[in-house]
């Protein structure tokens, strides 16, 4: 039991250090615009180079989910419907989650390992040596890079998504395609494109911190860094799931 207890209260300081992080993201926002460069360089990182992999992502989703539902509904005789499942699983789900994923493995694992290495050979007890905030300097930039950059990615695997599953829907269930955009545009409301749209500003703001943090909280060498950085990507996607659960149950009710 001792063990448990001192495990519980690892956690529970660990959280205490993870919101005291967040207050002070917060209070260095105005102080944004002089790590504005760094800012800059982190987008190209985090947005443009994350570009392939979040095609990829969306159009092999779209492909699974168009074969997958379109089969189903061509025993009930209602396979041009499967234009409305695809726009719907898509925008709605799909598209933000796997995008959510992917940049949580990706920006995740690079903002803990860069910022563990950092503080390994002591570079971030160094910017305060100095009286720079290593918040200010190196978690905001990240952050904003990937809330700025994340929403672009999501529309980029939606639209992926929703064009390959028109093509597989054209080719293998031989639908139309003006009978396909018919159905996936007509079921398509406001709240659907909100709730779709909304969850990636959270997924970024999550993913980035949570993998800072993770990356200042490592102690030890190589092996530690690699831990932290195991478990921030961890953390990150585990993070990603509660919160869309959080927007499909919550948020899309009230709406």
């Amino acid at each position: 039991m001792s063990g448990i207890a001192h495990s519980f209260k690892l956690k529970i300081f660990g959280l205490q250090e993870y919101s005291l992080m967040l207050v002070e993201i917060f209070k260095g926002f105005p102080k944004f615009l002089r790590t504005w460069s760094d800012a800059v360089n982190e987008m190209y990182w985090i947005g443009a180079r994350a570009f392939l992999p979040v095609l990829l992502g969306g159009i092999f989703v779209g492909i699974i989910l168009a074969l997958e539902t379109g089969h189903q509904l061509d025993h009930f005789g209602a396979k041009t419907l499967v234009g409305r499942t695809v726009s719907l699983g898509m925008i709605r789900e799909l598209g933000p989650v796997i995008t959510g994923l992917l940049l949580a493995a990706r920006t995740g694992a690079k903002n803990a390992s860069e910022l563990g290495a950092m503080q390994i050979s002591e570079q971030i007890d160094a910017l305060r040596a100095f009286g720079t905030s290593p918040v200010i300097k190196l978690v905001i930039p990240r952050t904003v890079a990937a809330v700025v950059m994340f929403l672009p990615l999501t529309a980029i695997a939606d639209l992926s998504g929703i064009l390959s599953g028109m093509i597989v829907t054209k080719l293998s269930l031989n639908v139309d395609t003006s009978f396909f955009w018919h159905s996936a545009l007509s079921a398509l409301l406001m709240k659907d494109i909100f709730v779709g749209f909304i969850k990636p500003f959270f997924f970024a703001f999550f993913i980035s911190t949570i993998s800072c943090y993770y990356g200042f909280s490592t102690r030890g060498g190589t092996a530690a860094l690699g831990k932290t950085t195991i478990n921030a990507v961890v953390v990150s996607s585990l993070i990603v799931l509660v919160l869309d659960f959080i927007f499909t149950k919550v948020v899309w009710e009230l709406l």
